[in-house]
Protein backbone atom coordinates (compact mmCIF):
# COMPACT_ATOMS: atom_id res chain seq x y z
CA UNK A 1 0.00 0.00 0.00
CA UNK A 2 2.60 1.97 0.89
CA UNK A 3 4.47 1.99 -2.27
CA UNK A 4 1.68 2.47 -4.19
CA UNK A 5 1.01 5.61 -2.66
CA UNK A 6 4.69 6.49 -3.32
CA UNK A 7 4.48 5.12 -7.14
CA UNK A 8 1.23 7.72 -7.23
CA UNK A 9 3.09 10.99 -5.87
CA UNK A 10 6.34 9.95 -8.06
CA UNK A 11 4.08 10.15 -11.23
CA UNK A 12 2.11 13.03 -10.31
CA UNK A 13 5.39 14.85 -9.25
CA UNK A 14 6.80 14.05 -12.84
CA UNK A 15 3.75 14.76 -14.44
CA UNK A 16 3.86 18.81 -12.72
CA UNK A 17 7.86 19.46 -12.74
CA UNK A 18 8.05 18.06 -16.86
CA UNK A 19 7.50 21.24 -18.50
CA UNK A 20 10.16 22.62 -16.86
CA UNK A 21 12.45 19.69 -17.10
CA UNK A 22 11.68 19.42 -21.06
CA UNK A 23 12.19 23.17 -21.11
CA UNK A 24 15.74 23.09 -19.56
CA UNK A 25 16.40 20.52 -21.81
CA UNK A 26 15.27 22.74 -24.86
CA UNK A 27 17.10 25.59 -24.17
CA UNK A 28 20.18 23.31 -23.98
CA UNK A 29 19.21 22.35 -27.42
CA UNK A 30 21.18 18.88 -26.87
CA UNK A 31 18.33 16.37 -27.80
CA UNK A 32 17.55 17.19 -31.46
CA UNK A 33 14.91 14.24 -31.95
CA UNK A 34 13.21 16.62 -28.49
CA UNK A 35 13.63 19.44 -30.53
CA UNK A 36 12.12 18.30 -33.54
CA UNK A 37 8.83 17.21 -31.72
CA UNK A 38 8.57 20.54 -29.66
CA UNK A 39 8.93 22.09 -33.08
CA UNK A 40 5.79 20.47 -34.03
CA UNK A 41 4.09 19.94 -31.17
CA UNK A 42 0.53 21.95 -31.09
CA UNK A 43 1.59 23.79 -27.87
CA UNK A 44 3.87 26.20 -25.96
CA UNK A 45 6.04 25.91 -23.03
CA UNK A 46 6.89 29.07 -21.54
CA UNK A 47 6.10 31.45 -18.95
CA UNK A 48 6.39 35.22 -17.79
CA UNK A 49 9.12 36.44 -15.28
CA UNK A 50 9.17 40.32 -15.68
CA UNK A 51 12.78 41.73 -15.71
CA UNK A 52 12.72 44.94 -14.26
CA UNK A 53 15.38 46.22 -15.54
CA UNK A 54 14.14 46.22 -19.48
CA UNK A 55 10.21 46.70 -18.28
CA UNK A 56 11.84 50.12 -16.79
CA UNK A 57 13.08 50.73 -20.62
CA UNK A 58 10.29 49.96 -22.26
CA UNK A 59 8.02 52.12 -19.98
CA UNK A 60 10.10 55.27 -19.67
CA UNK A 61 10.83 55.04 -23.86
CA UNK A 62 7.86 53.86 -25.42
CA UNK A 63 3.84 55.29 -25.95
CA UNK A 64 0.89 53.56 -26.94
CA UNK A 65 1.80 53.28 -30.79
CA UNK A 66 4.22 50.59 -29.92
CA UNK A 67 4.20 47.16 -28.84
CA UNK A 68 7.13 44.96 -27.65
CA UNK A 69 8.04 41.83 -26.38
CA UNK A 70 11.14 40.02 -25.41
CA UNK A 71 11.66 36.34 -24.75
CA UNK A 72 15.35 35.23 -23.22
CA UNK A 73 17.28 31.78 -24.30
CA UNK A 74 15.16 29.84 -22.29
CA UNK A 75 11.68 30.53 -23.87
CA UNK A 76 10.42 32.88 -20.82
CA UNK A 77 8.52 36.08 -21.66
CA UNK A 78 11.02 38.91 -20.07
CA UNK A 79 9.53 42.05 -20.68
CA UNK A 80 6.70 43.09 -22.66
CA UNK A 81 4.37 46.44 -23.76
CA UNK A 82 0.78 45.99 -25.38
CA UNK A 83 2.30 42.92 -26.74
CA UNK A 84 -1.28 41.21 -27.43
CA UNK A 85 -2.65 44.40 -29.10
CA UNK A 86 -3.10 43.87 -32.86
CA UNK A 87 -0.87 45.39 -35.20
CA UNK A 88 -0.19 46.02 -39.14
CA UNK A 89 2.92 43.89 -39.26
CA UNK A 90 4.21 45.25 -42.67
CA UNK A 91 7.15 42.39 -43.78
CA UNK A 92 7.72 41.44 -40.24
CA UNK A 93 4.66 38.84 -42.36
CA UNK A 94 7.52 37.36 -43.83
CA UNK A 95 8.99 35.63 -41.05
CA UNK A 96 5.67 33.55 -40.66
CA UNK A 97 5.38 32.70 -44.49
CA UNK A 98 9.08 31.74 -45.38
CA UNK A 99 9.34 29.32 -42.82
CA UNK A 100 5.64 28.01 -43.95
CA UNK A 101 7.67 27.80 -47.47
CA UNK A 102 10.92 25.82 -45.58
CA UNK A 103 8.38 23.76 -44.09
CA UNK A 104 7.52 22.35 -47.33
CA UNK A 105 10.39 22.31 -49.84
CA UNK A 106 13.91 20.50 -49.04
CA UNK A 107 16.56 23.48 -49.64
CA UNK A 108 17.87 22.47 -52.80
CA UNK A 109 14.34 22.32 -54.17
CA UNK A 110 13.55 25.16 -57.23
CA UNK A 111 10.52 26.38 -59.03
CA UNK A 112 10.31 25.12 -62.80
CA UNK A 113 8.60 26.94 -65.93
CA UNK A 114 7.82 23.95 -68.14
CA UNK A 115 6.51 24.05 -71.88
CA UNK A 116 4.09 21.33 -72.57
CA UNK A 117 3.05 19.66 -75.73
CA UNK A 118 -0.14 18.05 -77.33
CA UNK A 119 -0.49 17.44 -81.06
CA UNK A 120 0.27 21.07 -82.17
CA UNK A 121 -1.32 22.63 -78.80
CA UNK A 122 1.86 23.55 -76.91
CA UNK A 123 1.14 24.73 -72.97
CA UNK A 124 3.58 27.27 -71.04
CA UNK A 125 3.40 26.91 -67.46
CA UNK A 126 5.14 28.35 -64.87
CA UNK A 127 5.86 28.54 -60.99
CA UNK A 128 6.31 32.18 -60.99
CA UNK A 129 10.17 32.42 -60.86
CA UNK A 130 11.19 36.09 -59.90
CA UNK A 131 14.14 35.61 -61.70
CA UNK A 132 12.65 34.21 -65.15
CA UNK A 133 13.77 36.47 -68.58
CA UNK A 134 13.62 36.37 -72.30
CA UNK A 135 16.11 34.44 -72.95
CA UNK A 136 14.27 31.97 -70.29
CA UNK A 137 11.54 32.08 -72.39
CA UNK A 138 13.42 31.74 -75.51
CA UNK A 139 15.20 28.66 -74.82
CA UNK A 140 11.75 27.17 -73.53
CA UNK A 141 9.83 27.85 -76.83
CA UNK A 142 12.77 26.80 -78.86
CA UNK A 143 11.17 23.51 -79.26
CA UNK A 144 8.50 24.64 -80.96
CA UNK A 145 8.22 22.70 -84.20
CA UNK A 146 7.06 24.07 -87.67
CA UNK A 147 3.96 23.16 -88.40
CA UNK A 148 0.79 25.11 -90.73
CA UNK A 149 -0.90 25.57 -87.47
CA UNK A 150 0.52 26.55 -83.95
CA UNK A 151 -1.59 26.68 -81.01
CA UNK A 152 0.66 28.51 -78.46
CA UNK A 153 -1.20 28.86 -74.61
CA UNK A 154 0.16 30.75 -71.57
CA UNK A 155 -0.68 29.11 -68.54
CA UNK A 156 -2.21 31.59 -65.69
CA UNK A 157 -4.04 32.55 -63.21
CA UNK A 158 -7.23 34.46 -63.21
CA UNK A 159 -6.45 38.16 -63.69
CA UNK A 160 -8.62 38.96 -60.38
CA UNK A 161 -6.05 36.82 -58.57
CA UNK A 162 -3.29 39.21 -59.07
CA UNK A 163 -3.03 41.25 -55.74
CA UNK A 164 -4.00 39.90 -52.50
CA UNK A 165 -6.66 41.56 -50.76
CA UNK A 166 -5.27 45.12 -49.14
CA UNK A 167 -2.83 46.26 -51.58
CA UNK A 168 -3.75 49.71 -52.73
CA UNK A 169 -4.10 50.75 -56.22
CA UNK A 170 -0.86 53.11 -55.47
CA UNK A 171 1.09 50.15 -53.92
CA UNK A 172 0.18 48.35 -57.81
CA UNK A 173 1.76 51.53 -59.40
CA UNK A 174 5.38 50.22 -57.88
CA UNK A 175 7.32 47.74 -58.01
CA UNK A 176 7.23 46.75 -54.73
CA UNK A 177 3.42 46.03 -55.66
CA UNK A 178 3.80 43.84 -58.98
CA UNK A 179 1.29 41.62 -59.87
CA UNK A 180 1.81 37.65 -59.07
CA UNK A 181 1.24 35.98 -61.92
CA UNK A 182 3.10 32.62 -62.41
CA UNK A 183 5.05 33.76 -65.65
CA UNK A 184 6.75 37.00 -64.20
CA UNK A 185 9.53 38.36 -66.50
CA UNK A 186 12.09 39.75 -63.66
CA UNK A 187 8.96 39.92 -61.46
CA UNK A 188 6.78 41.58 -63.90
CA UNK A 189 8.55 44.91 -62.66
CA UNK A 190 5.84 46.64 -61.40
CA UNK A 191 4.45 47.13 -65.02
CA UNK A 192 0.69 46.33 -64.91
CA UNK A 193 1.12 44.59 -69.27
CA UNK A 194 4.03 42.97 -68.40
CA UNK A 195 2.31 39.32 -69.06
CA UNK A 196 0.82 41.48 -72.29
CA UNK A 197 4.13 42.01 -73.46
CA UNK A 198 5.06 38.71 -72.83
CA UNK A 199 2.30 37.51 -74.72
CA UNK A 200 3.37 39.83 -77.87
CA UNK A 201 7.04 38.64 -77.59
CA UNK A 202 5.84 35.19 -78.19
CA UNK A 203 3.70 35.72 -80.86
CA UNK A 204 6.72 38.09 -82.72
CA UNK A 205 9.31 34.88 -82.05
CA UNK A 206 7.17 32.25 -83.62
CA UNK A 207 6.03 34.38 -86.23
CA UNK A 208 9.72 35.31 -87.19
CA UNK A 209 10.47 31.98 -86.90
CA UNK A 210 7.87 30.11 -88.79
CA UNK A 211 6.81 32.58 -91.04
CA UNK A 212 4.57 30.41 -92.91
CA UNK A 213 2.67 28.76 -90.15
CA UNK A 214 -1.01 30.63 -88.35
CA UNK A 215 0.32 31.52 -85.05
CA UNK A 216 -2.74 31.34 -82.60
CA UNK A 217 -1.37 32.83 -78.89
CA UNK A 218 -3.82 32.76 -75.79
CA UNK A 219 -4.14 32.85 -72.25
CA UNK A 220 -5.19 29.30 -71.05
CA UNK A 221 -6.77 29.35 -67.31
CA UNK A 222 -4.34 27.89 -65.28
CA UNK A 223 -7.44 26.33 -62.56
CA UNK A 224 -8.22 24.17 -65.95
CA UNK A 225 -5.84 21.77 -65.41
CA UNK A 226 -7.21 19.12 -67.13
CA UNK A 227 -4.90 19.92 -69.82
CA UNK A 228 -2.33 18.58 -68.26
CA UNK A 229 -3.52 14.69 -68.48
CA UNK A 230 -2.76 14.10 -71.94
CA UNK A 231 0.10 16.15 -72.52
CA UNK A 232 4.16 15.84 -72.71
CA UNK A 233 6.99 17.64 -70.90
CA UNK A 234 9.26 18.95 -73.87
CA UNK A 235 11.49 21.66 -71.72
CA UNK A 236 11.84 23.19 -68.66
CA UNK A 237 14.39 25.38 -66.72
CA UNK A 238 14.68 25.50 -63.02
CA UNK A 239 14.65 28.48 -60.63
CA UNK A 240 18.13 29.33 -58.08
CA UNK A 241 17.45 27.05 -55.16
CA UNK A 242 14.25 27.63 -52.42
CA UNK A 243 17.22 28.83 -49.62
CA UNK A 244 18.21 31.30 -52.45
CA UNK A 245 14.94 32.48 -52.81
CA UNK A 246 13.68 32.68 -49.51
CA UNK A 247 17.01 35.00 -48.85
CA UNK A 248 15.93 37.47 -51.57
CA UNK A 249 12.43 37.47 -49.62
CA UNK A 250 13.85 38.15 -46.19
CA UNK A 251 16.80 39.84 -46.80
CA UNK A 252 15.92 42.34 -49.76
CA UNK A 253 12.33 41.58 -48.98
CA UNK A 254 10.79 40.71 -51.99
CA UNK A 255 7.29 41.02 -52.14
CA UNK A 256 6.92 39.31 -55.46
CA UNK A 257 9.18 35.90 -54.25
CA UNK A 258 7.56 35.98 -50.83
CA UNK A 259 4.10 35.48 -52.50
CA UNK A 260 5.21 32.92 -55.10
CA UNK A 261 6.77 30.78 -52.61
CA UNK A 262 4.28 31.00 -50.44
CA UNK A 263 1.76 30.19 -53.31
CA UNK A 264 3.14 27.17 -54.35
CA UNK A 265 4.10 25.76 -51.24
CA UNK A 266 0.44 26.28 -49.92
CA UNK A 267 -0.64 24.84 -53.49
CA UNK A 268 -2.99 28.62 -53.80
CA UNK A 269 -2.51 30.06 -56.95
CA UNK A 270 -6.26 30.12 -57.96
CA UNK A 271 -7.31 31.41 -54.95
CA UNK A 272 -6.05 34.25 -52.32
CA UNK A 273 -7.39 32.61 -49.14
CA UNK A 274 -3.97 32.66 -46.18
CA UNK A 275 -5.99 30.81 -44.13
CA UNK A 276 -3.45 27.64 -44.27
CA UNK A 277 -0.88 30.27 -43.30
CA UNK A 278 -3.13 30.94 -39.59
CA UNK A 279 -3.72 27.06 -39.32
CA UNK A 280 -0.43 26.56 -39.90
CA UNK A 281 0.46 28.56 -36.76
CA UNK A 282 -2.51 27.70 -34.59
CA UNK A 283 -1.43 23.97 -34.97
CA UNK A 284 2.26 24.39 -32.84
CA UNK A 285 -0.42 25.97 -30.74
CA UNK A 286 0.81 29.64 -31.04
CA UNK A 287 -1.93 32.80 -30.23
CA UNK A 288 -3.32 33.21 -33.21
CA UNK A 289 -6.69 35.05 -31.82
CA UNK A 290 -7.52 38.23 -33.13
CA UNK A 291 -5.13 38.21 -35.53
CA UNK A 292 -5.62 38.17 -39.20
CA UNK A 293 -3.25 37.10 -42.45
CA UNK A 294 -4.23 38.68 -45.68
CA UNK A 295 -0.95 37.61 -47.67
CA UNK A 296 2.67 36.50 -47.26
CA UNK A 297 4.62 39.43 -48.18
CA UNK A 298 3.05 41.95 -45.96
CA UNK A 299 1.89 44.64 -48.18
CA UNK A 300 -1.77 44.35 -47.20
CA UNK A 301 -3.12 46.83 -44.84
CA UNK A 302 -5.23 43.70 -43.67
CA UNK A 303 -2.91 41.73 -41.70
CA UNK A 304 -2.79 42.05 -37.93
CA UNK A 305 -0.75 40.39 -35.62
CA UNK A 306 0.82 40.84 -32.19
CA UNK A 307 4.38 41.12 -30.95
CA UNK A 308 4.15 38.39 -28.69
CA UNK A 309 2.83 35.90 -31.48
CA UNK A 310 6.40 37.07 -33.78
CA UNK A 311 8.69 36.23 -30.34
CA UNK A 312 6.71 32.73 -29.56
CA UNK A 313 7.07 31.41 -32.94
CA UNK A 314 10.50 32.67 -33.23
CA UNK A 315 11.36 30.54 -30.57
CA UNK A 316 9.49 27.64 -31.64
CA UNK A 317 11.69 27.97 -34.75
CA UNK A 318 15.08 27.66 -32.93
CA UNK A 319 13.60 24.40 -32.27
CA UNK A 320 13.03 23.81 -36.30
CA UNK A 321 15.65 21.33 -37.91
CA UNK A 322 16.16 24.17 -40.67
CA UNK A 323 16.35 26.63 -38.19
CA UNK A 324 20.17 27.82 -39.31
CA UNK A 325 18.91 28.12 -42.66
CA UNK A 326 15.93 29.93 -42.00
CA UNK A 327 18.17 32.38 -39.82
CA UNK A 328 20.89 32.30 -42.67
CA UNK A 329 18.00 34.49 -44.88
CA UNK A 330 17.67 37.05 -42.73
CA UNK A 331 19.09 40.36 -42.55
CA UNK A 332 21.88 41.01 -40.54
CA UNK A 333 22.70 44.17 -38.46
CA UNK A 334 25.62 46.23 -40.46
CA UNK A 335 26.30 43.53 -42.41
CA UNK A 336 23.44 42.36 -45.50
CA UNK A 337 19.98 43.14 -46.46
CA UNK A 338 17.37 45.66 -44.81
CA UNK A 339 19.57 46.50 -42.12
CA UNK A 340 23.31 46.76 -44.02
CA UNK A 341 23.22 50.58 -43.12
CA UNK A 342 22.63 50.05 -39.47
CA UNK A 343 25.24 50.24 -36.65
CA UNK A 344 28.18 48.92 -39.45
CA UNK A 345 31.79 48.78 -37.61
CA UNK A 346 29.94 49.24 -34.46
CA UNK A 347 29.89 46.05 -31.52
CA UNK A 348 26.22 45.51 -32.48
CA UNK A 349 26.90 44.59 -36.18
CA UNK A 350 26.63 41.24 -36.81
CA UNK A 351 24.89 40.68 -33.97
CA UNK A 352 21.42 41.08 -34.72
CA UNK A 353 19.69 38.66 -37.44
CA UNK A 354 16.05 39.84 -38.23
CA UNK A 355 13.71 41.29 -40.25
CA UNK A 356 12.41 45.11 -40.60
CA UNK A 357 8.67 45.96 -42.31
CA UNK A 358 8.20 49.45 -43.51
CA UNK A 359 4.68 51.09 -44.76
CA UNK A 360 2.93 54.45 -44.28
CA UNK A 361 2.51 54.74 -41.08
CA UNK A 362 3.90 51.30 -39.89
CA UNK A 363 7.58 50.13 -38.83
CA UNK A 364 8.23 46.72 -37.54
CA UNK A 365 11.41 45.51 -36.37
CA UNK A 366 11.49 42.00 -35.04
CA UNK A 367 14.39 38.55 -34.69
CA UNK A 368 17.26 37.34 -32.77
CA UNK A 369 20.11 39.49 -30.93
CA UNK A 370 23.18 37.68 -29.77
CA UNK A 371 24.35 39.37 -26.70
CA UNK A 372 26.39 35.93 -26.52
CA UNK A 373 26.57 33.02 -27.76
CA UNK A 374 22.60 32.09 -27.40
CA UNK A 375 19.85 35.16 -28.10
CA UNK A 376 17.48 36.84 -27.05
CA UNK A 377 14.59 37.49 -29.40
CA UNK A 378 12.84 40.62 -29.56
CA UNK A 379 9.56 42.28 -31.59
CA UNK A 380 8.81 45.76 -31.68
CA UNK A 381 6.30 46.93 -33.92
CA UNK A 382 5.16 50.90 -34.25
CA UNK A 383 1.85 51.67 -35.75
CA UNK A 384 1.72 55.46 -36.08
CA UNK A 385 1.25 58.99 -38.22
CA UNK A 386 4.18 59.72 -36.46
CA UNK A 387 6.66 57.29 -37.15
CA UNK A 388 10.00 56.75 -35.50
CA UNK A 389 12.05 54.25 -36.71
CA UNK A 390 15.32 56.28 -34.74
CA UNK A 391 13.94 54.86 -31.52
CA UNK A 392 13.02 51.32 -32.11
CA UNK A 393 16.83 51.14 -33.45
CA UNK A 394 17.69 52.79 -30.33
CA UNK A 395 15.76 50.65 -28.19
CA UNK A 396 17.83 47.71 -29.57
CA UNK A 397 20.95 49.13 -29.08
CA UNK A 398 19.97 50.17 -25.30
CA UNK A 399 18.57 46.38 -25.10
CA UNK A 400 21.82 45.15 -26.20
CA UNK A 401 23.80 46.70 -24.12
CA UNK A 402 21.57 46.59 -20.62
CA UNK A 403 22.49 44.05 -18.28
CA UNK A 404 20.21 41.08 -18.79
CA UNK A 405 17.89 39.52 -16.36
Amino acid sequence: MIKKIYSFFFIVLVLVTSPFLIRYLLANQKITILNSIYFNFPGIITKNKICPTYDALLNQTLDDSFSVSIINNNGTIISSYNDEVPRLPASNQKLFSSAYVLSKYKLNNNLKTSLFKNKNDYYLHGQGDPDLNYEHIIELISNVKENKIINFNIVEIDSKLYWPKGWTNTDKLYEYGSPITSLAIESNHNKYDDIYALKNFIKNYLKNKFPNSKIYIDFFDSEKTFYLKNIKEINKIYSTPILSLLTLTNSESHNFTAESLFKNASNTWNDNDYIKLKKWLENKGLPVTNTYFADASGLSRKNKITTKLVVLFLDKMRYSNNFKAYQSTLSIMGVRGTLAKRFVNSELSGKFFGKTGTLSNVFALSGFLYKNEKPIIISIIQNSNKIDKEKAFKLLRDLYYLKSC
